[in-house]
């Protein structure tokens, strides 16, 4: 088996149907696998599943055990050489698939690969973003990052300087499309069910930088993304959980290597800041209120 394509999804089923079809349309050249994990969808997503493609391996959960737990049940399944941790709202385009494995099998030193991700009108959406070390940090909550989003040295976080033209080593491409070699998950284990929604591909890059792979972001491989269809549905929590994550990150990976009083300052950054995420979504979400007459 050359290839593991492993989707978790959460209440996305029109969506789910259409990325399954994209890879009936565009399959590799190569044996292939398709695992589906539903996280116990209410909107038939498995029935569908079940129905529409009989050749697609289908864990069906009683609950919604997190998109860690949900990939690490598809990597425990995965029989492949390479591995896709793919989301239900992506589409693949013609020789997607097949691209991703060429340039891995061509790049033995790299352990993971990104794709380009388009939105559904074709215009690019970025997809990559630095390791979120203190400086970056710094550089987001102080604005610098918006101020100066064209600079390698504000904007490293968001990578806002980059054109995606071309092949490059990064940090972190967003797990939306995730490909990785067997010989990495062997090696860094699976991922971390701390971070059950957010941040768990971040620490799972994290990991395989620290191992000693390099993490590719590849234009050729293109897929379209539609972005965000399962946090839409719990926005508030979402952005909580998204905190949440980034702190337990800190705790993971910098307790112990800073300064006692730097830590405790990002810390409280990281809760000021999901502070203000969270009341002004709050106030955009408001019923607007009737003129005085």
């Amino acid at each position: 088996m050359t290839l593991s394509i492993c989707i978790v999804n959460w209440n996305t089923r029109e969506l789910l149907r259409a990325c399954l079809r994209s890879i009936e349309r565009y399959p590799p050249a190569e044996p292939y696998e398709v695992i589906v994990v539903d996280n116990a969808s209410t909107d038939g997503s498995a029935e569908m599943v079940r129905a529409e493609f009989p050749n697609v391996i289908l864990i069906a959960n009683a609950e919604n055990r997190g998109y860690a737990a949900g990939n690490n049940q598809a990597l425990q399944q995965a029989r492949g050489e390479f591995i896709l941790l793919l989301n239900p709202d992506t589409e693949m385009h013609p020789d997607t698939l097949q691209r991703a494995i060429d340039f891995l099998r061509a790049h033995p030193e790299v352990g993971a690969i990104g794709a380009k991700q388009l939105y559904p009108d074709g215009r690019l959406q970025p997809s990559l973003r630095a390791f979120p070390t203190p400086r970056n940090l710094l550089f987001e909550v102080l604005g610098l990052a918006k101020l100066f989003p064209k600079s390698r040295l504000f904007a490293a976080y968001r990578y806002g300087w980059f054109t995606y033209d071309r092949p490059l080593e990064v940090d972190q491409p967003m797990g939306t499309f995730l490909m990785v070699r067997r010989a990495v998950v062997e090696q860094v284990g699976l991922m971390d069910e701390a971070f059950p929604l957010f941040f768990n591909d971040v620490d799972w890059c994290y990991r395989i930088w620290q191992a000693g792979w390099k993490i590719m972001f590849v234009p050729e491989v293109v897929i379209t993304h539609h972005g965000g269809a399962s946090t839409r549905q719990v926005r508030l929590s979402a952005i909580r959980e998204s905190h949440r994550a980034l702190e337990a990150f800190y705790r993971k990976h910098y307790r112990s290597r800073l300064p006692g009083w730097v830590y405790g300052a990002i810390i409280g950054l990281i809760r000021l800041s999901a502070w203000v995420r969270v009341a002004w979504a709050r106030w955009r979400s408001a019923p607007a209120r009737p003129a005085a007459s």
